[in-house]
């Protein structure tokens, strides 16, 4: 029976980015287009860190009972380990994305926005069917525009909508920058599981692309968030701020294109994932500060 930690280690806390950095731009830019909506945008934290917690916990299920973990460098892997039977592990899938409708359900009652229950539900099936089902899409090299979609444009412009009820340009720039560093977290760590994908018969982007351009795919990713950074300060120089992030996205580049492996890849994935954050941060405050000429 899997320990407390294990559980903990088995949610991929590493991940946690990818949920926290939305909810910060989309509120920067709500903040900045003068809606202070403190309320909804805890809410729209909570569906985002279910909705990732769910998907770990969902793809911990379906890789373990189709074998996929048996033989993995990094995080735990509580069925593919046997630390928890699978159905445990499918009810914490359960459970978190039933969190994450009902702090969904209760955040479009409050905005009126009824429409936001369709793009919730495509969240959670799209969450579930990454590696779950029949045909997971997942292992047809489709996640990374997943990741773009969901964790860019679905979930910043859904935050910002959700507290402002509008969206702006640069609400769009930032949520292009999300998209495109949340990526990189799933492009490092498909990059590191290569050679298990490659046996297990799972074809991410990374086994398509082959080892040198998944490291090319994933400095595009890390370092097209700057150039956003650098254009949007043309319009508004406080999306400068965002360039503060460049000696973290320096760091992690220069380490995979060093030809970081193994378990070294884990430590450029967390590393990734505060790249991220940092990026979302001082973005979300340059949003916040609004489109000053």
């Amino acid at each position: 029976m899997a320990s407390v930690g294990q559980w903990v280690a088995g949610a991929r806390p590493r991940t946690l980015p990818t949920a926290i950095s939305p909810v910060l731009v989309g509120t920067g830019a709500a903040v900045g287009g003068g809606a202070v909506q403190p309320g909804r945008a805890l809410l729209a934290l909570v569906v985002a860190v279910a909705l990732v917690i769910g998907v770990n916990y969902a793809n911990d299920y379906s890789d373990g009972i189709r074998g996929t973990d048996d033989d993995r460098v990094g995080p735990v892997r509580l069925v593919g380990s046997r630390l928890a039977v699978p159905a445990a592990v499918w009810n914490a899938a359960f459970l978190c994305f039933s969190i994450a409708a009902l702090a969904g359900l209760t955040l479009v009652s409050l905005t009126r926005q009824w429409w936001l229950v369709a793009v919730g539900a495509v969240c959670i099936a799209g969450a579930w069917f990454y590696t779950g089902g029949r045909r997971p899409y997942g292992y047809a090299g489709l996640g990374e525009v997943a990741v773009f979609v969901f964790f860019g444009p679905v979930a910043v412009l859904g935050t910002a909508l959700t507290q402002s009820g509008t969206v702006s340009p640069l609400a769009i720039v930032g949520a292009a920058g999300v998209g495109l560093l949340a990526c990189a977290v799933l492009v490092v760590n498909n990059l590191r599981d290569i050679d298990g994908d490659t046996a297990a018969g799972k074809r991410t982007l990374a086994v398509a692309l082959g080892d040198t351009d998944t490291r090319r795919l994933y400095v595009a990713c890390v370092l097209l968030p700057l150039g956003l950074s650098a254009l949007a300060g043309i319009r508004s120089w406080p999306m400068l701020l965002g360039l503060l992030a460049l000696p973290l996205a320096a760091a992690v580049t220069r380490r995979v294109l060093g030809g970081a492996d193994g378990r070294r890849l884990v430590r450029v994935l967390g590393d990734t994932g505060l790249l991220l954050l940092a990026w979302s941060v001082t973005t979300g405050v340059g949003l916040a500060l609004g489109p000053i000429a």
